[in-house]
């Protein structure tokens, strides 16, 4: 009895220790990165039944046809048919398998939203550079400030093999997206019965060692800059965000500057953050809104629920197309459900509840993540009330001749007013999609803001 309260006790110490240092996994269980797991951490192995197949490297980097110019993929999976349908009719029979904000969707919408599920397929692969750094932080990386910032941090995915909720999180914010990405895309935010006027966006960004001036031996604080111009409405035009997103946001606040044209201006944007609203989103898009999630983690308490079977927006190439235009895309209350394509997935289950002492619109949210990318796919927001009130949905398109698992479009659904705002659309874009560039800070700064913005 007392060799079991001793061992009990150790035990103990061990996991308050392991709970407050939130240590890096041991070189033996980083050993399972590549052998039973993938490179990045997802479960190599299908499921039971073969529904999900075995994870066999991802896509071909020569799948399909990618366009020279635009840089967009054609749909390596255009012949396939879907298994089934899910309807309003019939949702119930899948409930197990989808999540509380689709179930929404079907009963605010019977008689539009649909899902057509297809066949999976495990396209997504990183590069080698990434496998390793993923390799590295598995062993070295480690939270700091209660989980608010990262220590000896790579690249990306700091714990392909995560033993907590926000150790997932970080997962998502700190994915590959190609290191330095440029892209044009237009943003729709419908009213109820579906009219819009597109906004035109040129958007930018560079991870900190995408940047000519990066030093590895003192990386500081930044994760990343980010720059977003928009081009059209002409009420709108010329106005510019510039982003500073840093690991720490806690310790150093995320800096954010806004360049309004009209007033020919830069001006300290510290709204651009949490539930500030985001620029150009009428509302419908609080600024960690922006790629489902991002931005500082700590007015949330997350727990990890585990992981699930379920139906996540995938491979979406038809919702590319260049042969769409925006009007076949927005519809009333959702996007054209004729376009999404779903496949059953494993998902990790991340619920955040607000503290009793932070202040946000969301008293809840319940984030699902790709297992093979990290990327949130599905994002439930409840208010106040313990009302579910607004659904994500992020369309995963793998850029497989880049190897970037791609977050393309990307939908907010409000199920109180109506409303929904839909961003990443690209189909009658025609400039190029670039990755993988490098650039220097000054292209970052307050002043290039105004540069950028002279219409």
């Amino acid at each position: 009895m007392k060799i079991n309260s001793f061992l009990l006790a150790i035990t103990s110490l061990s996991l308050a220790i392991h709970c407050t240092a939130e240590a890096a996994v041991s070189a033996s269980e980083a050993a399972k990165l590549g052998d039973t797991l993938t490179p990045i951490g997802a479960e190599k192995a299908g499921n039971a039944d073969g529904s999900i197949p075995p994870w066999t490297g991802g896509l071909d980097k020569a799948a399909a046809s990618v366009d020279s110019a635009s840089g967009r993929p054609a749909d390596p999976f255009a012949d396939e048919q879907p298994l089934f349908t899910i309807t309003a009719e019939n949702h119930e029979q899948y409930a197990n398998r989808l999540s509380e904000g689709q179930r929404a969707m079907f009963m605010r919408y019977p008689q539009s939203y649909r899902m057509r599920v297809f066949p999976t397929h495990r396209s997504v692969s990183v590069p080698e550079h990434v496998q390793k750094a993923a390799a590295r932080n598995a062993v070295s990386t480690t939270l700091v400030s209660n989980g608010d910032g990262l220590r000896d941090f790579e690249t990306a995915i700091p714990f392909p093999i995560p033993q907590s909720a926000i150790e997932v999180m970080w997962n998502h914010l700190t994915r590959y997206r190609g290191g330095s990405a440029r892209r044009s895309y237009v943003q729709a935010t419908p009213t109820a019965n579906g009219t819009y006027t597109p906004v035109h966006f040129k958007q930018q960004f560079a991870y900190r060692d995408q940047l000519n001036d990066f030093n590895p031996e003192d990386p500081g604080n930044v994760l990343f800059y980010y720059r977003e111009l928009i081009t059209a409405p002409a009420r709108l035009a010329g106005n510019v965000v510039l982003v500073h997103e840093t690991l720490d946001q806690v310790k150093e606040p995320r800096k954010a500057w806004i360049y309004n044209s009209g007033q020919r201006r830069v001006r300290r944007a510290p709204q651009i953050s949490y539930d500030g609203p985001f620029p150009a989103s009428e509302g419908q898009r609080t600024s960690d809104n922006l790629d489902m999630f991002n931005g500082a983690l700590d007015r949330y308490d997350w727990k990890l629920l585990g992981k699930k079977e379920l139906y996540i927006p995938y491979n979406n190439y038809q919702l590319e197309s260049a042969e769409l235009k925006y009007s076949d895309i927005v519809k009333p209350g959702h996007i054209n459900a004729d376009l999404p394509r779903y496949e059953l997935h494993r998902v990790w289950i991340v619920e955040g509840t607000l503290k009793a002492d932070a202040r946000h619109i969301y008293a809840k949210r319940i984030a699902y993540i790709d297992e093979d990318s990290w990327q949130i796919v599905l994002l439930d927001h409840y208010d106040a009330r313990g009302a579910l009130w607004r659904v994500g949905e992020g369309f995963m398109t793998p850029l497989f001749d880049k190897q970037i698992p791609m977050l393309g479009v990307e939908a907010l659904y409000d199920l109180i007013n109506g409303r929904y705002i839909v961003s990443g659309m690209r189909n009658e874009e025609r400039d190029p999609l670039e990755f993988g560039f490098k650039v220097s800070s000054a292209e970052y700064t307050p002043t290039a803001l105004r540069n950028a913005g002279v219409r």
